[in-house]
């Protein structure tokens, strides 16, 4: 009997369908060897394989997403799909099937739909119960899948030390001052008493 699980996020599914790899003593509910994924996004045809299209349609999606964030030139080409932005606001997705004499489908999706499907891959990539075993994602670094986190990890670190710093001194400036103000009118009256 075949385990399936979803993934969902408002109008995109995805479902895996497959076995748990009992020769590595895994949990009857997980899935390790997948059999038949189902993409089903809102109003477009269902996209669907095997396991050696799901890892290139996942990998597409996050480097052409990771394209879009750079604000470079937002193409994807490979031999079993094509992405390419028809404008900052349309996607144009074109899927070849490895079957003969099959036409490729072709499917257009605006940001929230795109931002969807990669939230459903990333909830498949973080789930316990579903192992892909695969290099190629892998091999996608988290900085490439999700962009510039190395960076935000250094700023996270140097930022909070820099405007405690920063804070510090404008205060301290700041009270100082007002001190000084303070005693320069003490001065004053002193000398000049009225």
């Amino acid at each position: 009997m075949q385990n399936k699980l979803s993934f969902h996020q408002s109008s995109v599914s995805l479902e895996i369908i497959g076995l748990p790899d009992y020769s590595n003593n895994e949990n009857k509910d997980q899935i390790s060897i997948i059999s038949q994924w189902k993409l089903t996004i809102v109003d477009k045809p269902l996209i669907e394989g095997k396991i050696e299209h799901l890892r290139p349609i996942m990998n597409a999606f996050y480097i052409y997403s990771n394209l879009l964030i750079k604000n470079k030139i937002p193409i994807y080409e490979s031999k079993l799909i094509d992405i390419k932005a028809d404008n900052l606001h349309i996607h144009n997705i074109v899927l070849k099937s490895s079957k003969p004499n099959v036409n490729p489908l072709n499917i257009k999706i605006g940001n929230s739909l795109l931002s969807d499907t990669i939230n459903c891959f990333d909830q498949l990539n973080e789930s316990t119960k579903v192992r892909i075993k695969t290099d190629a994602i892998n091999n996608i670094s988290k900085n490439l899948r999700f962009g510039l986190n190395n960076k935000v990890k250094l700023m996270n670190f140097i930022l909070p030390p820099f405007i405690a710093i920063f804070s510090l001194i404008l205060c301290s400036s700041t009270f100082i001052y007002f001190y000084n103000t303070v005693e320069d009118k003490e001065k004053n009256e002193l000398i000049n008493p009225e």
